[in-house]
Parts: structure tokens; sequence; C-alpha cells
């Protein structure tokens, strides 16, 4: 590979004569925000299909393959700078078929060339840009180029093509067959050793930050499915590193400026080491596994200010990112217009950012760390001059001292401010929302309403979860076979669904389940969990496939495990059914979780710290869940046995509530012990229990409350 590599930088192409590309492509046949930007690009841009893999055969031309998102920063610089550029466009069009992929549609694409990115170059990222063989086989790649280095980029290879592009097909099987065997199915049949846990433990240690939270340095992305990990070992273990860890980063985080302290909700990653300096887009599931964390280290602590984080993310997206439909939005873009005027002259984080003459208020200003000249003291590209990114300089206490003030009086003062500041920012030209409805991310957002309405005694946030998930079995799931779809956008459900969009959605049923005890919710999440099994589950090892199979124009088909900034679909889908299975006492779920945790064993033991959220499932199989069921009618009295429930942090615990006889009918041929259960004196009663075997109910929430502790 490196040979080969090599080989194509060092080759040079004299320049051609070049051709006019029509002014508006394939793309704007598409449904993709994402595509759809770059459909008035000069650049004759294909969608992936067999339109362009047919003309890239008969015509015997490489493939230049670009991958991005619609709220990308980097995706739109290179757009502008290359793309919109009328003479790299003319070189693109006649040395190379051009396809554009939007890698929030097709996850699969996306995966299987990203690895191969990441194994050539050492790095990944988006946009990201490979070249192809006609049969689609990679053999050159890397993230953002600037103009003039892709210009140079585009002769070399287009030059080593014409010049011997048989040394460069031939040469491709090999890379492939290395590359299949990387990424072949898990064929690890030992169970996972438990000193695993404490392997990931310390290597979260190590790499903690004392001083500002987070884990390395920077760039510091808040990679929430090891806050997740954390979390549950701490209940697990009782080792208060872990929660201090967690709480730390959720607190530092919460202070930066990666979290918009006027309108909720948190950026994509920080630049720095201190999370003050972000890229600007907000990205959903970001949003749902924040508010996920933040309420669960509530429910551990008690700690109001966690809270007040996680509503503040609840009700952004409530605001600003819920379609009337009830499903939400993918994204908001970092860059946005400085002047309404000149909408195509954009910013990254125009719509954020202040000065201090826009401020003007020292309370505010010095909460705030607001300043006359800016605050941006470290700015490469001069791109915040004179401008500043609120965060929390200083505490509520420290400004009461400050000015002489009671602390009641500034918190006052500062709630104000930040209304009226909310106010004047939203007439300003607002960031591009990306409006597709994508499966996965809605499910991870479902849940994180259905936790939180649970935690608060939150009647929105529950109607939020409940009108999401009925948009989900409604519109993105196939009435005939039960089949579901990826994306939603425009009235149209299209691209079957991946492991992810089953495994989140599955989740956020479950979850939903637990706040509403609806059992429509529970029982789509079993219908679901039945057809994510025949479509995904690798014969051969138990794991899953990402993707479903039959898509002929791809080259591998994989089983990643790898927990990122959104968990992997394996490693929900694991959890999933070790939950679903104390539904029902279901061996064949049990079995098939442990067959896929088994299937990851010897990638886990040897990079423990990327697979968080695969640890955590492990952890609950480990830990001999209890199964708390409530048996009475809902009502007031019921509400009260609730609460106690709900206020309690339980990874380990699954809840059911039989009220009637739909709720008795569904468990009964499931669970035996159902039959038995009643409602002791009339009053709703508890049973906790392990291996199904109960303890005395209880009816008084008291009496709960001690069982549960």
């Amino acid at each position: 590979m490196k040979p080969l590599y090599a080989f194509l930088l060092l080759i040079t192409l004299s320049s051609a004569g070049s051709q006019q590309p029509p002014r508006s492509n394939r793309l704007a046949r598409e449904k993709s925000p994402y595509l759809l930007q770059h459909a008035r690009n000069p650049v004759d841009w294909y969608p992936w299909g067999e339109e362009a893999f047919a003309k890239a055969a008969k015509e015997n031309k490489p493939i230049f393959l670009s991958i991005g998102y619609s709220t990308c920063h980097w995706c739109h610089v290179m757009e502008r700078e290359c793309f919109e550029n009328e003479d790299i466009a003319a070189q693109l069009n006649r040395d190379f078929i051009a396809i554009k992929v939007d890698r929030e549609e097709r996850p699969d694409i996306d995966q299987i060339y990203m690895s191969y990115v990441m194994a050539t170059t050492g790095h990944g990222g988006w946009p990201m840009s490979v070249w192809l063989t006609p049969a689609r086989h990679p053999f050159f790649g890397g993230t953002y180029f600037p103009p003039d280095k892709f210009k140079d980029v585009l002769r070399r290879l287009s030059e080593a093509w014409h010049t011997d592009s048989k040394s460069i097909v031939d040469g491709t099987p090999a890379v492939m067959e290395s590359f299949r065997r990387m990424n072949a199915p898990a064929a690890g049949k030992a169970p996972i050793d438990p000193q695993t846990l404490t392997a990931a433990f310390e290597n979260y240690s190590k790499a903690f930050d004392p001083r500002r939270g987070g884990f390395g340095a920077a760039p510091k992305f808040p990679r929430p499915v090891v806050l997740n990990f954390l979390l549950r070992y701490y209940t697990q273990t009782r080792n208060q590193h872990a929660l201090d860890m967690t709480i730390r980063t959720l607190k530092e985080m919460a202070r930066g400026g990666i979290h918009d302290h006027l309108g909720g909700g948190f950026h994509r990653y920080s630049t720095d080491d201190r999370w003050f300096l972000p890229h600007f887009e907000k990205m959903l599931y970001d949003q749902a596994q924040l508010a996920t964390a933040y309420v669960e280290a509530y429910q551990i602590t008690g700690d109001e200010g966690l809270a007040r984080v996680a509503r503040g993310i609840l009700d952004y997206v409530l605001r600003d990112m819920t379609s009337p439909e009830g499903f939400f939005y993918s994204a908001e873009d970092a860059d946005s217009a400085v002047d309404a005027g000149k909408p195509k002259e954009k910013r990254e984080g125009a719509f954020y950012v202040w000065t201090m003459k826009e401020i003007n208020q020292q309370w505010f200003a010095f909460h705030y760390g607001v300043k006359e000249a800016g605050n941006v003291d470290k700015d490469p590209h001069g791109e915040f001059r004179g401008i500043n990114i609120l965060y929390e300089a200083h505490s509520i206490e420290e400004t009461a001292r400050q000015f002489h003030q009671p602390a009641g009086k500034i918190r006052t003062a500062l709630a104000q401010t930040r209304a009226l500041l909310l106010a004047a920012r939203a007439k300003r030209p607002r960031p591009y929302r990306d409006d597709k409805a994508i499966a996965a991310w809605n499910g991870l957002m479902i849940s994180a309403y259905a936790k939180a309405a649970a935690a608060f005694g939150e009647p929105r946030y529950a109607r939020a979860a409940e009108r999401a998930a009925g948009f989900a079995l409604d519109k993105l799931r196939e009435p005939a076979s039960g089949r579901l779809f990826r994306r939603y956008r425009d009235g149209q459900a299209a691209v079957p669904a991946f492991l992810d969009d089953y495994a989140f959605l599955i989740k956020g049923l479950l979850d939903l389940y637990q706040t509403s005890f609806q059992t429509r919710h529970l029982r789509a999440a079993l219908d679901l969990t039945s057809r994510m099994r025949s479509t995904f589950t690798n014969p051969d090892t138990g794991a899953f496939y990402t993707a479903p199979a039959g898509d002929p124009h791809l080259i591998l088909r994989m089983d990643d495990g790898y927990d990122g900034a959104e968990p992997s679909g394996n490693s929900i889908a694991v959890l999933n059914l070790l939950r679903a299975a104390e539904y029902t006492d279901g061996a064949e779920m049990r079995q098939s979780a442990s067959k896929a945790l088994s299937a990851f064993s010897t990638r886990i033991q040897a990079d423990p710290e990327g697979y968080p959220r695969m640890l955590a499932a492990f952890l609950f199989q480990q830990s001999k869940p209890k199964q708390i069921i409530l048996v009475g009618p809902r009502g007031e009295a019921m509400g009260k046995m609730l609460r106690v429930l709900h206020a309690r942090f339980l990874p380990y615990s699954i809840a059911f509530l039989i009220g009637n006889k739909e709720d008795r009918g569904f468990f009964q041929p499931h669970l035996d012990v159902v039959e038995s259960m009643t409602a002791k004196g009339g009053l709703p009663t508890a049973y906790v229990c392990e291996n199904y075997a109960c303890k005395l109910p209880v009816n008084d929430p008291a009496r709960f409350r001690e069982l549960l502790q």
C-alpha cells in the first residue's frame, strides 16, 4: 500500500483543456439537504448509484467520492474553495466521475471509506475525499484539501491513472484483502474478562483532565458514551473517582463556550482544552446523549445545577429542533450570515457571538467573560477579532462579591439579561437547519425525553417523546412488513434503515415504556427487535452487521462495535436484548446478547476505552438485573410510587406496571409470576425481584424507597 501511495503522489500531469459543466447537476433531484447544497456546483456530481458506476466502468475513469454532511463547517469551506471553482470543476468533470454522499443518510458507505482513510493517513474527518477504481476499491484518500493542493492531487492522480491504471487496479485487491481481514466479522468466542472493566476505568482515569474535565488534550469532544460507562461503573463499584470525573466534566462543559448559555444545548466540540472555543454546529445526537448524561448525574447527586443544564438542552430541542409533525430535526449549522442583507457572506459562530457594546451590562459581562477587545485570545484564522463567546468566567458568588450585591439579585439580573439577549439574537439570520429526520437520532432523543420526563416529573417532555415515537412508528416504518427507513424529509421516507436506526429506536421505546408504562411501546420495541435480529445478525459470530444485505455496490459489510460520537449499533443492540429479555424472560435474547458480546471480546480487551457502551452492556449482564413490578390502577397513589422509582438512577433494573387487564394480558404469557401479583389492600403495590424471586411486596412509598436502596 505504501509504495502505491508514494507512486501516486510523485507522478505529475500537465494541464489540459476544460469544459463547461451544467449549472444544475443530478443532485437537484435528491432529498438530502447536503446533496441539495451541491446541486448548483459546476461539478457534474452523481449520487451514489448504478448510473455513476456504469459510467465509470464504460469510460474507464476513476471515481472521486466526496462525503460530508449539511452542517459541516469544513465541508462548506471546501465547497466554496474547490467545488464552486470553475477550473477545479473542469478537472473533475474531465478526468473523474464525481460522486457526492451524505454520511448521515448513508453511514454504511462512510464507514467503509473512513476506515480506509484512517488506516492509510492516520486521521479522518469531513469532508472526506477518496479516489476509487470503477469497481469502487479505494486507492487514495484524505479529508479537506485546500484548492491548490486539491488541484495538484487531481493532476497527479489523473496522470497516474492515464499512465498505468492497470497497476493501480491490480494493486487494490491486495489492499482490499488486507482491509477485509482487518474488518472481518469477529471470530472471538471467549467471554469478556471482567478485568476489562477495570482496565477501561484506569485508562479513562489516566486520560482525565482534573482541572478542566474531559479526557485528553485539545480538541475536546464531549463523548457522552464514556460518561455513560463511568456512571454505571460507579453504581456497580461505588468507585468515587468514576463519579467525580463525570461530574467535573459535565460542570466544566456547562461553564464553557461549548454550551449555549442563552438558548440551551451544546455545540459539537471545543477546539481548545478548556471547552471555550467551539465549532458551533449543533447535532441532535449530541443533545440527546448529553441531556441523558445530565439527567442521570442529577439522579445520582440531586444537584439542581445539572438538572438546569439538562432542561436547557431539552427546551432548546423543543423550541428549535422539533418539527410540527413531532419528529426532531438533525442539526444546525456552524456558519450563519453576519448581515441579513448579505445571506451568502457567512461566518462561523456569527449567530452566537457578541461585542461588549451589544451586551452593555456590567454584571453580565463580568460573569460571562465579555471584554471590550473581545475574549478570544487564540484566534489563528482571525475569525473572532473584537467579539466574545459567552462562558462562565466567574461564578454567581464571585460576581456578587465583585459588585457587592446579594447572590439572589445577581442571579435574577443575569436571567433577565439572558432573556433579553436571546430575544435580540432571534432577530439575527439563523444558522441553516438540517430538517431531515434520522431514525437513529430520533430514537436517542426519545430516550432523553423519556428519562427526563420521569426524573423531573415533566409532562411536556413525556409528550415530546410520545409524539416522536408515534411519528417514527407511523412514518418511518412500512406497515405491511414492519421494515424501518432511516430518513424522512419533505413527506418521503427513504433509505433502508441500518442497525443503529433499529437499535436506537428500540432503546427509545424501551425507555419510553419505563416512563409511560404503555404496553404499545414495549410491543413495538419487541417487534423491531425481532426484525433487527433477522436482518443484521451475522450467523457465524452472533455480532450484528451495521448495514442490511442487498446493496450490490458495497465492497464490505461491516460489524463495527466502536463507540465514538454516537454509540455503536452493536453496543445498544446488546443492551436492548438484555433489557427486553427481562420483560419476557427471553432466554433466546439473552443468548443472542451473549454471543455478540463474545464476538467483540478480543477487540474490547485490546482497546477497552474504545467500547464504553459495550462495556456498559456487559455490566448490565453481570449485575443480576432486578425486576420492579408495580401493580395497581394508575392514579395519584400510583403516582407517588412512580416518583420514588423515577427519582433514583437504577441502570440495572427493569420496571413493569400492571395497571389493568391489558397490561396483565401482555406480560402473563411470558412471566408466570405475574399471575399471583395483586394490589395489596387495594393500594398500588411494588414487588422488587431478582431473577423473578421477589421480596415481600410493599405499598408504602417510604418502604418502597428503602427496598430500592
